[in-house]
């Protein structure tokens, strides 16, 4: 049986928390990923930022819906939800827009692990760790080109 090791991408283009925006978007047309990991000076991953996360910047601000009862005014979608819409539009470095919570596969994982994954959070890619220090990627690409290979 395969193993993620056997089909992911090793040597992973990554980001840091200080990579700007602009460095981002510059990154994510000329290499065409939809993802990039960002990690720490140490290798570790941090987070991950995805091109949908920049395309967050360009829309417009939903105002929540509110309701008024007596003197309050209350958010139908919470203060959370603005806030964070707040946050990526007016991002300026990954560490900003980036999710920080990854969902991540190890090398020795099965290939159906990783698949399994993928399918069931809707994940183009996943970063593969050890422990927490990044050493690759696997995509559905990668997957893809397992199954035609066997």
């Amino acid at each position: 049986m395969k193993t993620v090791a056997d089909i992911m991408t090793r040597d992973v283009v990554t980001v840091t928390r200080e990579t700007t925006v602009r460095e981002l978007a510059e990154i994510f047309e000329s290499r065409h990923f939809g993802s990039l990991p960002v990690v720490d000076g140490a290798g570790q991953l941090t987070g991950i930022v995805t091109a949908s996360d920049l395309i967050e910047q360009g829309r417009s601000l939903h105002i929540p819906t509110v309701i008024s009862l007596f003197d309050w005014v209350i958010p139908l979608e919470g203060e959370r939800t603005l806030e964070r819409d707040l946050q990526k539009m007016t991002a300026q470095t990954a560490g900003e827009i980036c999710a920080t919570e990854v969902i991540t596969v190890a090398p020795s994982d099965p290939v159906s692990t990783a698949a399994d994954t993928m399918s069931s959070h809707k994940l183009h890619a996943l970063p593969v760790v050890e422990g927490k220090k990044l050493v690759g990627m696997v995509s559905r690409i990668d997957i893809i080109r397992n199954i035609i290979k066997t």
